[in-house]
Order: structure tokens, then sequence, then C-alpha cells
């Protein structure tokens, strides 16, 4: 796969289509949460929608994952475009005709979690049969760089938009730019063929496929270590990711400004991440890269519970959303270079499991103390945690050994 030729217009071209398709779903997904929040204003409602949102991801994940090493994955990520965008479509029309139906867009909301469930470990595990495994890691940074500029973006423009215009009218953003995307990628991009091994296609030999797939982790000890540890990371980034916005208002005002601006500082510091990454490719050792951003993201997070001055807290925030891509970057490429191009799938399914269960647990955990004590002594405490953790991963050698570039990629047990 390394010997492709045009390999970064090919490349380019993915991730060319990707954005514009995903630049339309976050669109209406952020125009959907703001309408949701001001036409009901309701604590029930939102938890009904971030519910439809996150829980199919988690149901879909097992099956997305044999789906991802049996089918041809640019065909299955062109799908679940094209699903999300019809379902997006169909709900236009009925408002266009009927008016606001707010269970019809609850169902959408689910059918679309389900749409970007199957299409996220395809996602993650074609792009090593299109970039080579030396270029991964600069790939990733960018592709991340990319993403977080959409997520800067997109909020403030859905908001813009609701203010002028019915959301009927931004539900057809997401199908026109669903079909440019799913057309650029569908047509001009070059996935070369995997071959895959055929175990039949009866029920009993799907579920062989999903249980192969978990004792694959169960028996590789760095994945399991790098699994269990970014469910970990996940989880007690929760206060420093979602309870910052409840501790500026409490400590230094409720202002909308000040949200709106740790919000746009945290995402700007992402997309400056990514391109860091990108352009430095990170240390030799990808968990040497992991070990920084830990040690990183742990400092920020006890800063952010000692910092008594608002500006100087917000360019701790640049600095924290920086950490975040080194993280993300250099997990993602050991993963996709050390792992089996037939089965990396299922490893991805399984890693959208966690992250999609991770921040809601660590909401159930950290939310309601966070009524009980300060939010600065949870952020001190689980930042001195994130630190610590850090020196778990310099301890480990067996995690250490396969973030060296020269090894080669995990053999099927």
């Amino acid at each position: 796969m390394t010997n492709m030729t045009h390999w970064k217009r090919n490349a380019g071209l993915f991730i060319g289509g990707q954005l514009i398709s995903m630049f339309g779903s976050m669109l209406v997904q952020f125009a959907i949460t703001w309408h949701i929040t001001l036409e009901t204003q309701s604590g029930v409602w939102m938890t009904l929608f971030t519910c439809a949102a996150l829980l199919p991801m988690v149901i879909i994940s097992p099956f997305a994952g044999v789906w991802a090493d049996r089918y041809n994955r640019k065909y299955l990520i062109n799908i679940s475009d094209g699903a999300i965008a019809v379902t997006t479509l169909i709900l236009a029309v009925v408002f266009f005709v009927s008016g606001e139906n707010m269970l019809l867009m609850l169902v959408v909301v689910v059918i679309r979690g389900f749409g970007q469930g199957v299409q996220s470990p395809a996602v993650n595990a074609l792009i090593p049969q299109i970039v080579p495994q030396e270029h991964l890691t600069r790939f990733n940074g960018i592709q991340s760089a990319v993403q977080s500029l959409t997520m800067f973006a997109t909020p403030m423009l859905a908001g813009v938009l609701l203010t002028f215009i019915p959301i009927e009218y931004i539900f057809f953003i997401d199908v026109i730019t669903a079909a440019i995307g799913i057309s650029i990628v569908l047509f001009f991009v070059h996935v070369p063929r995997l071959e895959r091994v055929q175990t039949g296609n009866g029920l009993g030999a799907y579920f062989g496929e999903l249980k192969e797939g978990l004792r694959y982790i169960g028996d590789c000890a760095w994945l399991k270590i790098l699994l269990c540890y970014t469910a970990f990371f996940c989880v007690l980034m929760t206060p420093a990711a979602m309870l910052t916005p409840l501790q500026v208002a409490r400590s230094f005002g409720g202002d909308v400004w000040r949200l709106t601006a740790i919000e746009i500082l945290f995402s700007l510091g992402m997309v400056m991440g990514g391109l860091a990454i990108s352009v430095w490719g990170g240390f030799r050792n990808k968990v040497h890269t992991m070990i920084m951003a830990c040690f990183a993201f742990g400092v920020t997070t006890i800063l952010f519970g000692v910092v008594p001055n608002f500006w100087v807290y917000l360019s701790i925030m640049l600095l924290c959303g920086v950490t975040v891509p080194f993280f993300n970057t250099a997990s993602m490429t050991i993963m996709q270079t050390k792992i089996e191009p037939q089965i990396m799938g299922r490893v991805f399914s399984i890693l959208m499991m966690i992250n999609s269960l991770a921040m809601p647990l660590g909401m159930a955990l950290f939310g309601p103390l966070g009524d009980l004590v300060k939010i600065e002594y949870l952020l001190v405490v689980t930042g001195a945690l994130l630190f610590a953790s850090g020196f778990v991963l310099c301890a480990s050698k067996t995690l250490k050994s396969v973030g060296e570039p020269t090894l080669e990629p995990e053999e099927l047990p």
C-alpha cells in the first residue's frame, strides 16, 4: 500500500469530500440543537436529543466494525452519508408541507446517529489504505485541524442562519453538501483493493467475525492498554471539556461573551494543535507524543482550577485545545500502523463505542459532584490524575515498544 501513485491527490480529494459532507452534517446538527434549545427551553427535550445522537452510535458500533472489515469501505462511507442526507431531505419536505414536527426531528437525529456510527470506523480504517504509513501522522494531524476548524465555524454559522431563515432551508444545505462530498469520494478517490478473509454470509459467520475482533483485542496486550487508557483519559477530561462553562459562569460571570470566548479559543487551539502535529510529525516513538500530551493536558486542567484572572484563563484554554490533537493523532496513528487492515474496522468500532460512552459516564460522575463541591477542586484533582497517568504510560514497556515506527503490524491471533 505504500507504493501508491499520486497518493497526495487521492488523500486530498478524500479529506476534501469528507470535509464538505461533514460541514453540512455538523451545521444541521448544531441548527437542530439551537432550535430545540430556543423552541422548547426544556431540559427533558435536550436530554432526549443528546441521547438520540449518542446512543445509536454505541448500539451500531459492533455491527459497523464487522461491516467495515467485510465490505468495501468507500461504498460504506458513501451509503451512510447518503442515508443521512435522504432522511434530512424527508424532514425538510415534511416541515415545508405540514410544519414543525418535533418527534420526526427526534427520529431523524436517531438515524443520523446510526449513520455516523457506521461511517466513523469505516473512515478510520480506510485512511491507511490510501495514505503511506510514514505519512499517517501528518495526514491525521491535517484531518484533525480540518475537523476542528469545522467545529469552530459551524456553531456560529448555524446560529446566524437560524436568525434569518427557517430551519428547513438549513436542512437542504446538508443534502447539497452530502451530494457533493459523496460524488467526490465515489468518482475521484481510488482505494486499493483489500484482501479479505471470507468466512461466509450466515448469521453465525457474522458473529464469528465479531468474536474474532473481540478476541484480537483480548489477545493483543498493547491494544488493551491503549483502549483502557483512552477510556480513562476521556472520562477524566470531562470536567475540563464539559464543566468549564459552568465554572466560568460561577467564578468570572455569566456573560455570553465569556462562554463564547472559551469555546472559540478551545476550538482554535485544536486547529493549531492539528496543524502543529501535521508539520512536526511528533516524536519518533508515538507513545512519547501521547505522554507529552497527557502531561500538558494535566497541567492546563490543574491551572483551570487555580488561575484567578479570566484573561489568563483564556490563554490556558487555548493551550489546552492545542494538546488534544497530539494525543488523538498519535494514538490513532499507532492503531492504523500496527493493526492488521482486515480487522481494523472492528477495532475502531470498539474505540468509537468507548468515546461515545466515556463522556456521558464522566458527566454522570462529575456533573452531580459539580453541585456539591467547587468545580475548581474537580479540575485540580482530575488534572493531577491525568498528569500522573503520563508516568503510567512511561512505565508501559509493552506500549512504548509498539510506538516505535520500525515494528511490523500485529498479526492476527
